[in-house]
């Protein structure tokens, strides 16, 4: 029970820092590029992949709601559930492969593929995706790599070290 509720308590302070980090952004010419993610990025990494990616989905809500979901709310709750697998995905690279290999499929799964899904969405197109993968690069890029050396750093420290948190760490 104890170690739930550290959990519990570690995935709404990085959500809050995620929403703080949405006032963090990389402009760009279709819509400004929120530094929300990368506190899922590291929630995935140090508390496993269903918390880092409810991170992330949380994370995305509250960047979208600052900004008015722009894209509309449906929109934007499919772009959520892209960065929930987004992260669910390098947590688990992490686990099966290494931190390098995670890197990558953290990045190219954010700036490319995230852009590469909404051109299903008839309001998207290929315009869309080339307009916006290289700032998502550029943005998913920063969020992956912060959230490495932010994890090397506290690898050793009592938060990966807990009971219960350094199960399938590296």
């Amino acid at each position: 029970m104890e170690n739930n509720t550290k959990k519990l308590v570690l995935m709404a302070m990085f959500i809050a820092l995620s929403f703080v980090g949405s006032y963090i952004k990389i402009p760009s010419p279709v819509q400004s590029i929120a530094l929300d993610s990368m506190p899922a990025y590291l929630g995935g990494l140090a508390l496993g992949g269903m918390e880092g990616g409810i991170i992330a989905f949380m994370g995305h809500v509250l960047t979208s709601a600052n900004t008015g979901f722009p894209l509309s709310l449906p929109v934007h709750l499919i772009i959520a559930i892209i960065m929930f697998i987004s992260v669910f995905l390098y947590s688990f690279t992490y686990r099966k492969a290494n931190i390098i290999a995670a890197g990558v499929v953290g990045i190219l799964l954010n700036g490319i593929g995230a852009p590469l899904a909404l051109t299903l969405l008839p309001q998207f197109g290929w315009a869309f995706f080339i307009g916006i993968t290289p700032f998502l690069l550029l943005a998913s890029s920063i969020n992956v790599i912060i959230s490495l050396l932010v994890f090397l750093s506290l690898k050793k420290s009592v938060l990966i070290k807990e009971k219960g948190f350094d199960k399938g760490v590296k």
